[in-house]
């Protein structure tokens, strides 16, 4: 393909670039990172990963990534999960509740950059398509497709501000499957979140300062 941009590398899926840029980082901060983003999966061990570790090399957890994604989605902010978030008694007082606990894990301007990739439908359309599964008509959404060896496992993963929707699809004896993400994943994530997004006003991501 020739010298690319890491816009098009990112968009395209073209995932040498990935691995360049893994090494260019190096992988114990690059674990750090994940981990700040809340993927909990990742040990704090550089030396059982090698730079396969940025497509797939590492295994982890649906719930996870999509958390992670959510930081992106929040600029840079990460709000651990939480799936009951109050308990009353019969009488309506509150036993629990949940407390956020906000922090900020990126620089705001670097999710703003990565989220002007991954909702640029121009510059992921030799891969996948000007109309493929990963766009959603009148709404700017940022998403990213995975897959790993044989088709084992298919992901597709995107957010918007206010919503973040995660797909994973593979077989529970992890045989391969005939496609990967976007075509397995991808329709399932573009259908929940094209309804999750009719409760929610039509948005769009801040800009990235100039670079």
């Amino acid at each position: 393909r020739g010298p690319m941009t890491l816009r098009d590398a990112l968009a395209q899926s073209i995932n040498v670039v990935a691995v360049k840029m893994l090494y260019l980082v190096g992988v114990p901060d690059s674990i750090k990172l994940a981990q700040n983003l809340g993927i909990t999966t990742v040990k704090n061990d550089p030396d059982r990963y090698g730079l396969s570790l940025v497509i797939g090399g590492g295994e982890t957890t649906l719930l996870d990534m999509t958390s992670a994604y959510g930081v992106f989605a929040n600029e840079g902010v990460r709000n651990p999960y939480q799936s009951i978030l109050s308990v009353e008694d019969n009488s309506g007082n509150i036993l629990e509740e949940y407390k956020a606990n906000p922090r900020q894990v990126l620089e705001p301007n670097s999710t703003r950059i990565l989220s002007s990739i991954l909702s640029d439908n121009i510059a992921r359309t030799p891969t996948f398509g000007a109309n493929s599964v990963l766009n959603i008509p009148g709404r700017e959404v940022a998403v990213k497709t995975g897959t790993t060896n044989d088709n084992k496992d298919a992901w597709t993963i995107g957010y918007t501000p206010s919503v973040a929707v995660g797909v994973w699809v593979g077989n529970n004896d992890n045989k391969p499957m005939k496609k990967g993400g976007a075509a397995l994943a991808g329709p399932i994530w573009n259908a929940v979140m094209a309804e999750a997004l009719q409760k929610v006003p039509n948005e769009s991501f801040s800009r990235p300062e100039a670079i």
